[in-house]
């Protein structure tokens, strides 16, 4: 599927975004027009951008899958 057909079902959402050129940033999905994609990420301390990328340099985009409650079930290994 065509990444740009996503858009719209992950609008407002925490989203992973890899580039053509191999790297990749994460946030949330605000807004996407004119070829532009503008996500909100996270600076440092309190501090939030809204960043827009173009079209051309992005390769997909993929919704941030679920947290795994695994932790809960992991068993505890006895440290020696």
């Amino acid at each position: 599927m065509n990444w740009q057909q996503k858009i719209r079902h992950l609008m407002g959402q925490p989203i992973g975004v890899s580039f053509t050129n191999g790297q990749g940033t994460s946030g949330i999905l605000c807004d996407a027009n004119d070829g532009q994609l503008y996500i909100m990420e996270y600076m440092y301390q309190s501090q939030f951008a809204l960043k827009h990328y173009d079209y051309r340099m992005i390769q997909d985009i993929n919704g941030f899958p679920p947290c795994h409650q695994q932790h809960h079930h992991h068993q505890q290994q006895p440290l020696y």
